[in-house]
């Protein structure tokens, strides 16, 4: 079984931030620059929150707000639950699933230690049923 902490180890455990009060443009811009569909919002190394591409085209495309005035602190996501490093991958798989989410925060004794997004979920299962697939054909072909 596939734990989290994989996902981290491969992908690094290094979430892109922001302040509160930046603008919700520049946080889109930093998402653009670093090819991401989220951005955590810190202060120090107090977690408050994310910001996706989601709460952007619902919390400020459809209420006509413009993104140059609103700050990511009026459209973070404050109530994602969240998992931690030895959680499996399948649990993981769960809590998105059932709460229709794309984005987790992994916390490790309290403080934040990476983001896991739907896409690393998939990639490690694709990985693992690849491992899997190995496993039986050198199985089947050591004439067992």
């Amino acid at each position: 079984m596939s734990r989290i902490a994989n996902i981290l180890s491969r992908k690094g455990r290094h979430a892109i931030s922001v302040l509160p009060e930046t603008t919700v443009i520049d946080a889109l811009r930093i998402m653009a620059e670093k090819n991401i569909g989220s951005i955590v919002v810190m202060v120090g190394d107090q977690y408050l929150g994310i910001m996706t591409e989601r709460d952007y085209s619902r919390k400020v495309i459809l209420k006509g707000k413009h993104s140059d005035e609103t700050r990511v602190a009026e459209i973070m996501s404050t109530d994602l639950p969240s998992v931690n490093p030895n959680d499996s991958v399948e649990f993981c798989m769960q809590i998105m699933s059932d709460k229709n989410i794309r984005y987790l925060p992994v916390f490790d004794n309290d403080k934040l230690s990476g983001i896991i997004s739907m896409s690393d979920v998939v990639k490690e299962t694709i990985l693992l049923q690849q491992a899997t697939i190995s496993h039986l054909e050198s199985y089947i072909h050591s004439g067992v």
